[in-house]
């Protein structure tokens, strides 16, 4: 016991004394808190500027305009008189659609004639796509749905029954877990567990390549690996205690994102990530062997594990292999797990696989370290 908590004392101290550690654990955790929220923090896109091309300029297109216009999705960043001069503003990428308004949208309507508007959307940026397309096919949903009670009115239809028929099935769309439909709610408590994975796995990296002149000379080279490796992961649980929280908590309360679960709940599902990233980043160490080499690595993992994460896109619409892979990630069972449980309130009882899977990672991964920190305490041994 004594030697455990030798090693832990040991280990707190580099990081805090190690400036390539320090940076990665506590500089880059508080820079990443205070900025990586920053360009999301207006939640959804809002009055996304498109082009419209009026070739009708009756009372029922600027009507339509209007209505675009006021709409909390798109705005009209101008009137063009042709198409050609429209495209110019979106090629330039001042503008990022195109709403056509034919010639006798007007006459058709009041001769109750399907009157079809068209809309060019930039697809390339799928959320601006995604934002026009929604925004403007609400309006024109909403305004022909108006016409159509107007024609059944004018022909002595009744008020209640007219309004049925031209919407038979209206739908009330109620958004669980996200009331503002934001994307900082949805991406940002994903991203700060993969931040975290990262950060930690770095660290706990270059904190294992470093010289440690204490573990070859004094009381510390008679310990064995099994109380070293223990030691270890319970300084870098200590130094997590303090980060975790912070971003599983204190930041989604400053950000307002929903927070159904419990500080009790989130702190059981933390405990085994932590010691599965921890562990990995053991066994990273212990086979690279060099500083650089970690941080190179880590450096080109980076990207693989954001796609493999599943936030960017679901780990069940991968290919078997690559999902497969996504399981080796503790990242990928805290995401599915700690999001339910702090943003859901999913009870424990319900998350059963993300959970024993963490704790599965976490025992290979230091049965690992274990075993190459006992080489590499035999080949100390066999130096001295």
């Amino acid at each position: 016991m004594k030697g455990f908590l030798t090693i832990c004392r040991i280990e707190l101290g580099r990081v805090l004394s190690l400036k390539p550690a320090f940076s990665v654990l506590i500089v880059a955790t508080i820079i990443y808190a205070a900025f990586y929220p920053q360009p999301y923090r207006t939640e959804a896109l809002r009055h996304v500027p498109i082009a419209v091309v009026d070739l009708d300029g009756t009372d029922s297109s600027r009507q339509l305009i209007r209505r675009v216009d006021a709409s909390a999705d798109v705005a009209v960043g101008g009137v063009f008189p042709d198409q050609a001069s429209a495209e110019r503003e979106v090629y330039a990428r001042d503008l990022y659609g195109i709403l056509v308004i034919p010639q006798y949208f007007e006459r058709d309507l009041l001769h109750n004639r399907q009157s079809p508007i068209a809309l060019y959307a930039d697809a390339s940026y799928f959320l601006i796509y995604q934002r026009i397309s929604g925004g403007v096919t609400a309006v024109a949903k909403t305004m022909g749905a108006e016409v159509e009670t107007a024609r059944l009115i004018a022909i002595n239809v009744d008020p209640r029954i007219a309004t049925a028929a031209a919407d038979p099935m209206p739908l009330t769309a109620v958004p669980l877990f996200n009331p503002q439909g934001g994307y900082a709610t949805y991406i940002l408590p994903a991203a700060f567990i993969l931040i975290m994975q990262q950060t930690l796995l770095i660290g706990v990296g270059l904190l294992g390549t470093y010289r440690n002149d204490a573990l070859k000379t004094g009381p510390a080279s008679s310990i064995g690996p099994i109380a070293v490796v223990a030691g270890k992961l319970l300084a870098y649980l200590i130094l997590e205690a303090v980060i975790a929280p912070f971003y599983l908590i204190v930041i989604p309360y400053l950000y307002n994102i929903p927070r159904l679960g419990t500080p009790l709940s989130i702190f059981i599902f933390t405990l085994p990530f932590v010691l599965a990233v921890s562990a990995l980043g053991l066994v990273i160490a212990g086979i690279f062997r060099s500083p650089l080499t970690v941080q190179l690595v880590s450096a080109a993992l980076g990207i693989p594990f954001l796609f493999l994460a599943g936030f960017s896109w679901p780990t069940e619409a991968m290919p078997p292999f690559l999902h497969a892979i996504a399981v080796l990630l503790p990242s990928t069972s805290a995401i599915n797990g700690i999001v339910a449980v702090a943003q859901l309130g999913a009870p424990l009882s319900y998350l059963r696989q993300p959970f024993l899977t963490l704790w599965i990672l976490a025992a290979v991964y230091i049965v690992i370290a274990i075993v190459l920190e006992s080489r590499r305490s035999r080949n100390v041994v066999a130096e001295v």
